[in-house]
C-alpha cells in the first residue's frame, strides 16, 4: 500500500445528537463556524470549491468538495499540498452518532511527516471536542481561538 494512504490521522467522537443534525452540522458554514472556523463561504456541495476562514489568525484555505453521501460521508481535499480529509458518520440510534474524521494523502516525510500528523491529530480532536459542546450542550467553546493566543504566538510556538 502506498505511504499516501499509510501515513494518515484518524480522530473520532460519539455526539448525542441525531445523525441529520451531526452531518449537517460539517455542511453549513452557519453551524460549523461554532466549532471550527470563523467564515465559510458557501454550504458544502459535491464538486464545489469553497473557503474556510480563521479570521482570528488571518488565514484561510480552499476547500474541494470531493464526495458527500448524505448522512454518511463527506470527503474534501484541502491545504497546499493537498490531502484528504474524510468525514464519516455512524447512527449508533435514534439520538446517537459516531463521527470520525481521517486526513490522509500527506507529501511529507520523516520529522516533517511527523509534525504535520501530530498538528492534525491535535486540530482535529479540539474540532470534534467543539462539535460535541455546541451540539450536545450549544456551548461554544472557543477552543480554535484559544489554542494559539497572540501572546503565546509571538513568543514562537
Amino acid at each position: 500500500m502506498s505511504d499516501l494512504l499509510t501515513h494518515f490521522v484518524e480522530t473520532q467522537m460519539l455526539i448525542r445528537k441525531p445523525i441529520a443534525t451531526v452531518f449537517d452540522a460539517f455542511i453549513d458554514p452557519s453551524v460549523t463556524k461554532n466549532f471550527w472556523f470563523t467564515k465559510g463561504s458557501d454550504k458544502l456541495e459535491t464538486g464545489k470549491t469553497i473557503t474556510w476562514e480563521w479570521e482570528m489568525y488571518n488565514i484561510s484555505t480552499k476547500v474541494y468538495v470531493k464526495e458527500i453521501q448524505p448522512n454518511k460521508k463527506i470527503s474534501i481535499e484541502w491545504n497546499e499540498p493537498a490531502t484528504v480529509v474524510d468525514f464519516e458518520f455512524t447512527p449508533l440510534d435514534n439520538e446517537r452518532t459516531y463521527v470520525v474524521i481521517r486526513n490522509y494523502g500527506f507529501h511529507q516525510t520523516g520529522d516533517e511527516l511527523l509534525s504535520i500528523i501530530r498538528d492534525s491529530t491535535g486540530g482535529f480532536t479540539t474540532v470534534l471536542d467543539g462539535l460535541k459542546a455546541y451540539l450536545e450542550h450549544n456551548i461554544n467553546l472557543n477552543l480554535i481561538m484559544d489554542k494559539f493566543p497572540k501572546e503565546v504566538m509571538q513568543h514562537g510556538k
